[in-house]
């Protein structure tokens, strides 16, 4: 039997305002519990809520990059349901009338091709507090992020596989950090994802029961808890039982979903509009003000990337999804005037130890001019590139000059042909085998007879010189 998978995705970007939504609170991460907390964000009665305009406008922004219509009349809804951390006992959201409305995100799919994921809609709405759960069986509630203002983005069930959820989710938060709308960072909860899936058999039809994996708080998460649906759905269809319409949640240590609860309807949620707030009208004005403010977006970078720079598209994309190692990329190009050089390092060491230290490119323990100046002793073949990477190490543990470090471990390249040519010649009098091996057409002998020269040059030795005086003796 043959299987297709169905994938919808609503995800939860918190805004980088100054305030929350409704009231002049600081909207702030890692605040002491409960300080940041008024009347209104606490659903005091009689408190009454004010609209954010800064948040208005960071969601148009968001509903333009991702090209979607926007309702220039719309409103907010109370959201009836019961959570301990629902002060008020309903949630201020858009149901009927979202600001926007029907737009797409473009990814590539699992054969490299191009795919349009549309947009439902993005609908402006308020957090719920946090529930914080003890060793001692005891439920915390912090209502610092009550009131923090978010946009929920909901697609059609458009993408088919876990990886294209992934590619999607990447493009998204990439998209809302160039627009300066939220930081977008997942381990704050400033980007939370629900997974909606579910399995159809290509050749009878027979579709599964919708599962929602809810507060997915990692693209791991996501596309872990993908995989485990479908293959728990499929194992189902392939007993002849189906699923029933639920809501799990994902569990990371046991790699599995758990069910939580029937899915609820629209109905239980009884939607009405919020008497507190009048309906809004957006003018145009407005729209055409955030238009003229928007920022280069991923694609367009990578675009501009591999025009500007002569880079490949993928490692175009792999730049664009961190506007931050994008910019630092180019500045860094700019300062070596060798973009494949400063690609090649960037990209391959710099990243790697970064990845070990759990940093980001924000978090370089030096400056890029250092960068520039290590880079530049290899363009200039002062030191050889292996040389260069225990440089890097080393400014990686402790911030130095990379000239200083050069000179304190004698790393110094030797360039001297005269002095190379007589290890070559004591390297090729050792290894009459190797020789004989390489003109039977051996070819890694020729790999082992470099290392040899540079064993003996301890690393010094300039790679393209050894290479070229082994090939000219050798043939």
């Amino acid at each position: 039997m043959a299987y297709k998978t169905i994938i919808g995705l609503e995800i939860h970007v918190e805004l980088k305002t100054k305030t929350k939504m409704f009231c002049h609170c600081k909207n702030e991460f890692g605040e002491e519990a409960n300080t940041n907390v008024c009347p209104i964000c606490l659903g005091l009665p009689g408190a009454l809520p004010q609209v954010n305009k800064e948040a208005i406008n960071f969601a148009i922004k968001a509903g333009l990059a991702m090209n979607c219509k926007i309702h220039q009349h719309t409103r907010f809804d109370r959201k009836s349901y019961f959570y301990a951390d629902l002060v008020k006992g309903y949630q201020i959201t858009q149901d009927e009338l979202p600001l926007c409305y029907e737009g797409h995100i473009n990814i590539e799919d699992e054969d490299g091709n191009d795919k349009k994921i549309r947009l439902i809609r993005i609908h402006v709405e308020e957090d719920t507090g946090k529930s914080l759960h003890t060793d001692k069986g005891e439920t915390l509630l912090d209502y610092n992020r009550s009131g923090v203002p978010l946009i929920e983005i909901v697609t059609y069930p458009d993408m088919n596989s876990a990886k294209e959820a992934r590619e999607f989710l990447e493009k998204l938060k990439a998209t809302v950090i160039y627009l300066g709308v939220s930081d977008g960072k997942m381990e704050e909860g400033s980007l939370r994802c629900d997974v909606n899936v579910n399995v159809a058999d290509t050749e009878t039809g027979v579709k599964t029961n919708i599962s929602e994996i809810k507060n997915i708080g990692s693209f791991r998460g996501v596309e872990k808890a993908i995989e485990f649906e479908v293959s728990r759905h499929i194992a189902l269809l392939e007993k002849s039982e189906n699923t029933k319409k639920e809501t799990r949640r994902w569990d990371e240590l046991k790699g599995e979903s758990i069910l939580m609860r029937e899915k609820i309807k629209a109905n239980d949620y009884r939607y009405a509009p919020d008497g507190d707030i009048p309906p809004m009208d957006i003018p145009d004005e407005m729209i055409d003000a955030v238009r003229k403010d928007m920022p280069e977006l991923p694609d367009e970078k990578i675009t501009r990337l591999m025009k500007d720079y002569g880079i490949s598209k993928d490692d175009a994309k792999t730049l664009s999804l961190d506007v931050s190692l994008a910019n630092y990329y180019e500045e860094l190009a700019k300062k070596v005037g060798d973009n494949a050089l400063a690609l090649n390092w960037l990209l391959g060491d710099v990243l790697r130890r970064l990845k070990e230290d759990n940093k980001s490119i924000d978090q370089m323990p030096f400056a890029i001019n250092d960068l520039e100046k290590l880079l530049t002793l290899v363009k200039t073949n002062k030191i050889n590139n292996n040389a260069g990477k225990k440089v890097l190490q080393e400014m990686f543990k402790a911030p130095e000059d990379p000239e200083a470090i050069v000179k304190r471990l004698g790393l110094v390249q030797v360039t001297d042909e005269g002095a190379i040519e007589a290890v070559v010649d004591k390297v090729l009098e050792a290894n009459p085998q190797s020789i004989e091996d390489f003109k039977n057409g051996k070819s890694r002998a020729f790999g082992f007879l470099v290392g040899q020269v540079m064993k003996e040059m301890k690393g010094k030795g300039n790679p393209q010189i050894i290479n070229e005086l082994l090939n000219k003796k050798l043939n």
